[in-house]
């Protein structure tokens, strides 16, 4: 009897899966080794927003340059480097809030490198996952980001509590390189040979960059079924594509605020320890990665069954997950006990994972030759919305601060939960509007 071959794009889908979980360990790990440092020195809440918000300018310098590396070069290349880049300074860093210099220049360098993940993880995953698949291999390499994050809220105060804050960049650096050796070892491009039916579907080998040999064939006077042109003026000008980047915009803003400044709530807005909540403060990231694979799942049993239409599968979950990610995020500042914010706080972000079924896995929907560089685009807008969010919620709570005298009381956090709630239901009723499911790129 043969045995059974396990497919190679199953394995690239988890191994592009551990390298998101590892990223967001990274970034929550900043958040809490700085928030501790910075709270021993002193600094104030407006420096912490600058100094956390610091990370986003760098990401999004590189998103779009990372898709357009990704597309020219190779998504499997470009991810393996961004890694090696950011682990190194992760490595190098001091935590001395006091070297601000330092830490802005580090967490510059660290948020372009990893700029170029995510353009390059879609640009391989279209590469290599056919049509009906996408959604869950999406959804489940995209939950890492959530898995990650609950693991760093759940073991990283202890290291730091342990170990002390610069603990944290070690580890996380050793991650990085452990990953890196996974990926180098086991990673590879789809067999370049000719697959009709997959260049159809909008997946496969022609989707790869052109090598010398097919560019010297094609200077002699042969064919290919592909085009390295890439449309900039169109994807641009695309209502489409302005919606996912819009709800891109949204999703993160939301996110960054929560994943940076949620300790802050905890710690002094309902005056409890991050070490003593133990593993319910994890329950927000765990259940993002519950709710993104549900997602999934869910979106392509809807399209592989003719359940609903693409168009209409992404729109459904978008609008589902967006607007009940709303009530919960304008409702969590009248929660005052630890079960009432934690239970708030994971319907917030849980059905935001969900609504990534609908916009996050349009890119290859309507673009799947494009699919790094138009997520480049829109994931520019993400980073944006967390330069925007971190940064404007320091200045918030700053304000606060010196309206009510310290941060314990609701009011002090109305305006901090109250803007990316009324961007959830802006944002989705764009996607209503102008999205579509099929492929507008050819």
């Amino acid at each position: 009897m043969s045995r059974m071959r396990f497919p190679k794009r199953y394995l690239i889908v988890i191994l592009t899966f551990i390298s998101t979980c590892v990223c967001y360990i990274e970034r929550v790990g900043f958040s809490i080794a700085y928030t501790v440092a910075a709270d021993a020195a002193g600094v104030n809440q407006s420096s912490k927003g600058t100094i956390l918000s610091t990370f986003y300018y760098g990401y999004a310098c590189s998103q779009v340059p990372g898709g357009w590396a990704a597309q020219k070069i190779g998504g499997r290349k470009v991810l393996l480097l961004s890694f090696v880049l950011w682990s190194s300074t992760c490595f190098l860093l001091p935590l001395d809030p006091n070297r601000v210099t330092i830490l802005v220049v580090a967490r510059l360098l660290v948020g372009v490198a990893q700029g170029f993940i995510f353009p390059s993880i879609h640009t391989v995953l279209a590469q290599w996952v056919p049509p009906h698949e996408r959604s869950r291999s999406v959804s489940l390499t995209t939950s890492g980001m959530y898995l990650g994050a609950a693991m760093g809220m759940l073991f990283l105060p202890s290291l730091v509590k342990f170990k002390g804050p610069q603990s944290v960049f070690l580890a996380e650096a050793a991650l990085g390189v452990m990953w890196s050796l996974l990926w180098f070892e086991y990673a590879s491009d789809p067999p370049r040979s000719d697959h009709p039916k997959a260049t159809a579907a909008g997946f496969g080998e022609y989707l790869l960059p052109i090598n010398a040999s097919q560019k010297q064939k094609l200077e002699n006077g042969g064919t290919a079924g592909r085009t390295t042109k890439i449309p900039w003026k169109r994807i641009f000008i695309s209502l489409p594509v302005w919606a996912i980047v819009v709800n891109n915009f949204t999703f993160h803003y939301a996110l960054y605020v929560l994943m940076n400044w949620l300790p802050t709530y905890f710690e002094q807005g309902l005056q409890l320890s991050l070490q003593e909540m133990g593993s319910s403060k994890m329950m927000p990231y765990l259940n993002m990665f519950i709710f993104s694979n549900i997602g999934g799942v869910v979106a392509d049993h809807f399209i592989t069954k003719r359940i609903l239409s693409v168009t209409k599968t992404r729109k459904f979950l978008n609008t589902i997950g967006f607007f009940v990610a709303s009530l919960a995020l304008m409702t969590l500042p009248m929660f005052r006990t630890s079960t009432g914010a934690i239970f708030c706080s994971s319907v917030a972000l849980g059905f935001l994972a969900l609504g990534r079924a609908g916009f996050a896995v349009n890119h290859m929907d309507i673009a799947p030759r494009y699919a790094g560089i138009v997520m480049g685009v829109s994931n520019t807008a993400g980073t944006l919305a967390g330069i925007i969010g971190v940064d404007l919620t320091g200045q918030l709570l700053e304000t606060a601060k010196t309206t009510y005298s310290d941060l314990s009381s609701p009011e002090s956090w109305n305006a901090v939960f109250f803007i990316p709630g009324l961007l959830c239901i802006l944002s989705s009723v764009i996607f209503l509007l102008f999205s579509t499911g099929e492929r507008i790129f050819d």
